[in-house]
């Protein structure tokens, strides 16, 4: 594993010395470099996970009207949080507020017998394939605070997000696609935007790529009009040989490495990546099978159909993004604004979880869905819930999870996690343990100090294999 330590010399003779030992170490590296860049680094342990897609909800669904059954919040409906609940904290500052009742139907689904609502019926036929986890829980209590957690562990930007670790750990499969895909639904701005899928003080190498909600998936895949392959390699060397010449000098530089390296990825993608994201070579039933026939269902439908597609070619972390720009949050209005996106969601995924399973690949393919926190039990604006990061559901099926059950517990309204809380760096820990990374062995040393995806806060939740 890479230190990224500087030691400084103590006089001149030891720099000369330490300097005239590593010229052996140029030239090997310059006779492996190209195999060292594309091989994967070996996990810590043997891992079913190769490959991971995150469904992430943005905005925060409300698991008490999805996947967490509370009939105690109906009876109490109207009435004030009791007061053995203290006076929590809430974003919009209502936790006074009365209780509001889940207008939902729920039925109990596989062996298990796992509770799912009637906003989810087509995901609640692979409920033998979830582990539901209903003891989720969060430091950040805003969406930007939410959103940047759940992808790098801080509140604050500016730390590497958890496909960028993936990435870091394991390496690429693949040499003519990213390792690491971004997508989301619509054009709008996810909150904090790139920063969720940034690299931060690693080498901007790690950072993930944003392909297109809509038409060609990757921007500027085919050349100029008039501009033939040998003629964009050419083009290519010449920016390249310009690039290093400039970069030697300035080794610390990794946004100009990553530029280098972005743009040999990109002649590769011209190549080999038009074939990995052509839909149209898929079937009419599988298309219906993500629901692309349908307008409510089409884009979604789409993108996870692409990340199958994308995993299918060696792409380690696939992130897709429903509701961007916070569409998921409903202060106000959740029955119409929650009914509507449940619907654009649920048969899209269940069609990804059928496809991957018929094809062999769920064993291989951890399928992560939640959002950056839940919903209270306390109404807001009358017919909304507020945010609640202390406790909530997200699930997981594939990648040698038991699914068929449920795992932790929130209190009898679904406020606070009470049983087996897992804290997001818990959930980070956990999913780098699946892909078979140890977290507290994978570091990277950042002004000194060895900086860990849960810094220093996670335990993977073993429960789960």
């Amino acid at each position: 594993m890479p230190c990224h330590r500087y030691d400084l010399p103590a006089s001149r003779r030891d720099f000369l010395q330490t300097a005239g030992c590593g010229f052996g170490g140029v030239a090997l590296a310059a006779l492996m470099g190209s195999q060292a860049q594309a091989a994967p680094l070996l996990p810590h342990r043997a891992a079913r996970t190769k490959n991971v897609i995150f469904l992430f909800m943005e905005g925060g669904p409300s698991h008490l009207d999805t996947f967490d059954y509370k009939p105690l919040l109906n009876k109490l409906a109207g009435q004030s949080l009791p007061a053995s609940f203290g006076m929590p904290l809430t974003a919009a500052g209502e936790g006074r507020s009365p209780l509001l009742e889940c207008k939902r139907t729920w039925k109990q689904y596989g062996q298990g017998g796992l509770w799912v609502s009637d906003w989810f019926p087509r995901v609640a036929q692979h409920a033998d394939d979830l582990a539901m986890i209903h003891s989720c829980a969060s430091s950040g209590i805003n969406h930007a605070g939410g959103v940047c957690s759940m992808n790098t562990g801080s509140i604050f930007g500016g730390r590497p997000s958890l496909g960028s670790w993936a990435t870091y750990g394991l390496g690429t499969e693949n040499k003519n696609l990213p390792a690491f895909v971004v997508i989301k639904d619509s054009e709008a701005s996810v909150v904090n935007g790139v920063r969720n899928w940034g690299n931060g003080f690693m080498p901007a190498v790690y950072q993930g790529v944003e392909f297109n909600s809509d038409g060609t998936p990757i921007k500027y895949l085919d050349n100029p009009k008039g501009v033939d392959r040998q003629r964009q390699r050419d083009k290519l060397d010449l920016f390249g040989a310009l690039n290093r010449s400039f970069n030697a000098s300035r080794a610390s530089f990794t946004e100009l490495d990553a530029r280098i390296k972005s743009c040999e990825l990109a002649y590769q993608m011209q190549a080999e990546a038009p074939d990995a994201v052509d839909l149209s070579k898929e079937t009419e039933a599988t298309k219906k099978l993500y629901g692309m026939d349908d307008k409510s269902t089409a884009t979604f439908g789409r993108n996870c159909l692409l990340a199958r597609r994308l995993v299918e070619n060696g792409v380690r972390f696939v992130q897709l993004y429903s509701g961007a720009g916070s569409k998921w949050d409903s202060h106000n209005g959740i029955e119409v604004k929650h009914s509507s996106l449940c619907h654009s969601v649920d048969q899209p995924i269940a069609g990804l979880l059928a496809d991957l399973k018929s094809r062999g690949m769920l064993d291989e393919t951890l399928v992560i869905w939640g959002g950056e926190f839940g919903r209270t039990p306390m109404s807001e604006r009358g017919d909304g819930r507020d945010h609640n990061p202390t406790g909530f559901t997200m699930w997981m099926a594939g990648g040698g999870v038991k699914g068929g059950q449920t795992y932790g517990a929130t209190d009898d309204l679904g406020l606070y996690a009470v049983e087996d809380r897992l804290h997001v760096h818990d959930i980070h820990a956990t999913i780098l343990h699946l892909l078979g990374i140890d977290h507290t062995q994978l570091t990277y040393t950042h002004k000194g100090r060895p900086e860990r995806i849960d810094q220093n806060e996670g335990h993977p939740y073993t429960k789960l294999l």
